[in-house]
């Protein structure tokens, strides 16, 4: 218990400035795509590339499932997967934010942090930005441009379609110089 005293508030103050970072929406938003059917868009997607984030590692994977459940929200389970082949998974809720035809979601984890500091703003955390008509890739970002996620219902994309995505990101104002990219593994 000792041990926990000095690092409580250090990550109290982590908490804190990520959840005041995510409050407020930036003056210009990325765009997102129009509509997104949320029953095609479940399924099992994999992590091809992101910007990095404090909860993975810069050499894990990860996959992504979405569940619709009885209420129209989706269900999801966030797989962080290691070199070695250890996993660690979190579960969450995806809400659709009113008025954004499903292109944008708020995302709730069921974890110590979000419990404390309550559920993400009214806008939505989780914006669909570019999404393939048969819903097999989909590019997905916060509107702080801090978060960037290349999704696709498969471990690997073409090369060709990988630097498509990113040069769209990048257009969008997303910091793609530092992506990871697991594409393929």
């Amino acid at each position: 218990m000792r041990l926990l005293r000095p690092v409580a508030p250090a990550l109290l103050l982590l908490g804190l400035s990520f959840f005041t970072a995510c409050r407020a929406l930036p003056e210009d938003p990325p765009a997102t795509v129009e509509s997104v059917d949320l029953n095609r868009y479940t399924g099992l997607w994999h992590e091809l590339a992101r910007l990095p984030v404090f909860f993975q590692k810069d050499n894990e994977r990860a996959t992504a499932e979405y569940v619709m459940n009885d209420a129209g929200n989706i269900d999801l389970v966030n797989t962080a997967i290691a070199p070695d082949g250890s996993q660690r998974s979190v579960t969450g809720t995806a809400v659709p934010v009113a008025g954004s035809n499903n292109a944008k979601l708020k995302v709730s984890i069921d974890n110590f942090f979000a419990q404390i500091f309550g559920s993400p703003p009214d806008y939505g955390n989780y914006w669909i930005l570019k999404l393939e008509s048969d819903y097999s890739i989909a590019l997905v970002g916060s509107p702080n441009r801090k978060t960037l996620w290349l999704l696709a219902k498969t471990p690997e994309i073409p090369a060709s379609k990988l630097q498509a995505y990113i040069a769209y990101a990048e257009t969008l104002g997303y910091e793609v110089s530092e992506l990871i990219i697991n594409n393929g593994h």
